[in-house]
């Protein structure tokens, strides 16, 4: 029997691995008949479906084709997509690949590959406690590698996990990693640190313009690297 393997993260949710915790998420999710959505076209377009098989064997799963016809062509046009759903109070994410068209007892459907990631994030009671820096820090994700782009950070708590801010045409899955991403702090020097993606929301700014957030944890946050982004936020 497969050992679960998940990292209790109270910041940015619970990590599953194992496709034995993933298929009894997702059976969850077919049972309660949950809605579950993916952001398309950079923000600009919504595929809504419910599950409608998670096959036993964890080799696929089944979703309905959705009622808008251009976002399931959407859907189907792309290697790789993120869905999130709710339910029972967690917010779920999982990333699926290879959909195509198919049937499922006589009505269209869209099948994908077995989600290899699953994040299950809590809602809480409370509003969550962090420390906010006097202003947003600039960052390069991915400093020289194929990923690399521009963005804020926005959020960052002291057990070493933050929120990313950028533009909603990148797509960054869970378990996604950035490797030398490069802070710059003003007035001092930028400091290094890879991050692993956890979860991303599409989000609406006070202006109105939307952008992805993604919550992330510090895979080598050295005690230098949270002294100097500690000095830049208040209580």
């Amino acid at each position: 029997m497969a050992t679960t393997t998940a990292a209790d993260l109270s910041n940015t949710g619970t990590l599953f691995r194992s496709p034995e915790q993933i298929a009894r998420m997702l059976t969850t999710l077919l049972g309660n008949g949950q809605t579950v959505q993916c952001d398309l076209a950079a923000g600009e377009m919504l595929f809504e479906s419910r599950l409608l098989f998670v096959d036993p064997a964890r080799a696929f799963i089944v979703m309905e084709s959705g009622a808008s016809e251009s976002a399931t062509a959407e859907l189907l046009a792309r290697p790789n997509a993120s869905f999130h759903s709710s339910t029972g109070g967690s917010h779920i994410e999982f990333s699926a690949a290879g959909s195509q068209r198919v049937e499922h007892e006589g009505s269209p459907a869209v099948r994908l590959s077995f989600p290899e990631i699953l994040i299950a994030q809590q809602s809480r009671a409370a509003e969550r406690v962090v420390l906010q820096p006097r202003e947003p820090l600039k960052f390069v994700a991915d400093t020289g590698g194929p990923l690399s782009f521009d963005g804020t950070l926005v959020d960052i708590s002291p057990g070493g996990f933050a929120c990313l801010q950028y533009a909603p045409s990148i797509t960054l899955e869970p378990g996604t990693v950035l490797k030398e991403c490069c802070i710059e702090m003003p007035g001092r020097p930028s400091a290094t640190a890879d991050l692993e993606i956890r979860y991303s929301r599409l989000v609406t700014l006070p202006d109105g313009r939307r952008e992805i957030r993604s919550g992330c944890r510090f895979l080598d946050a050295k005690p230098e690297l949270k002294a100097l982004l500690a000095s830049f936020f208040v209580h």
